[in-house]
């Protein structure tokens, strides 16, 4: 798996990516994002069992107390983000979007060739999940924006998938796709959003799906809002090579 800093957001990679291919998108495989990146608005989860149950997960994504419980290839390995830590998967790019002003990275990337996922936790309530709130939200907000929105189930329980208009940055008029995954987990809540052809090709979305149910969720003891995103950090692996020797992807060809 290959580190990459990503000052940018998922959509200005994208729109970056339509200008090398030098066509139009189709509504069918835009790259996407979610309709309410806003950090403050609320990430969400599904859940699978009550949210303060201390049963271990059977299935991921795993909390930070369930290392111990998985099986050994899932133990070892793992890629720490301080809030995530993230499962190496060959073939697939690990990107961190990093907040320019602040220097935070604020997501995780998982990318696949002209698909990716990107991961977001946040704290939650002890007592009840957030997930079902979240996606009334999302519903709201994509018919205020004149979009689409259709619920679902999914590998991880119910989804969403949101359709809206956009302006391209050459001002042509499209749709943007997304498909949105809640997990909601003891005192976290896991927000996964599939962009570009996942957001639409089941077959594209699966490998992206398969990494996400590795991922292991670490919320830490200490105090925190329900919805304040769990911090992220650079890997180690990061760190000691310097941020500004991460590969930036306004340099991939």
């Amino acid at each position: 798996m290959i580190f990459r800093r990503a000052n940018s957001s998922p959509a200005d990679l994208d729109a970056r990516d339509r200008r090398r291919r030098g066509r139009r998108p189709a509504d069918d495989d835009v790259p996407t994002y979610a309709v309410d990146e806003q950090p403050d608005a609320g990430e969400g989860g599904t859940a699978g069992r009550a949210v303060d149950d201390p049963a271990p997960r059977t299935k991921g994504p795993y909390d930070a107390a369930d290392v111990d419980s998985l099986d050994e290839p899932l133990k070892v390995g793992r890629i720490d983000l301080g809030g995530l830590q993230v499962h190496p998967v060959e073939g697939m790019e690990l990107r961190l979007q990093v907040d320019e002003e602040s220097q935070s990275v604020v997501a995780a990337l998982l990318v696949q060739e002209d698909s990716a996922l990107e991961l977001r936790p946040f704290a939650a309530p002890r007592t009840e999940g957030l997930w079902a709130e979240i996606r009334r939200e999302i519903a709201a907000e994509t018919t205020r924006r004149g979009g689409v929105v259709t619920e679902g189930t999914g590998p991880f329980g119910p989804e969403v998938k949101v359709v809206v208009p956009a302006t391209m940055p050459d001002g042509q008029q499209a749709t943007q796709a997304s498909r949105i995954i809640g997990v909601d987990g003891p005192r976290w809540f896991l927000r996964g959003t599939l962009i570009g052809r996942a957001a639409v090709d089941p077959d594209a979305a699966e490998p992206l799906l398969a990494a996400m149910a590795q991922v292991v969720v670490v919320r830490g003891k200490g105090p925190m809002a329900p919805r304040d995103m769990i911090p992220l950090r650079l890997p180690e692996e990061a760190q000691q090579i310097g941020p500004e020797d991460v590969e930036d992807p306004d340099e991939l060809g």
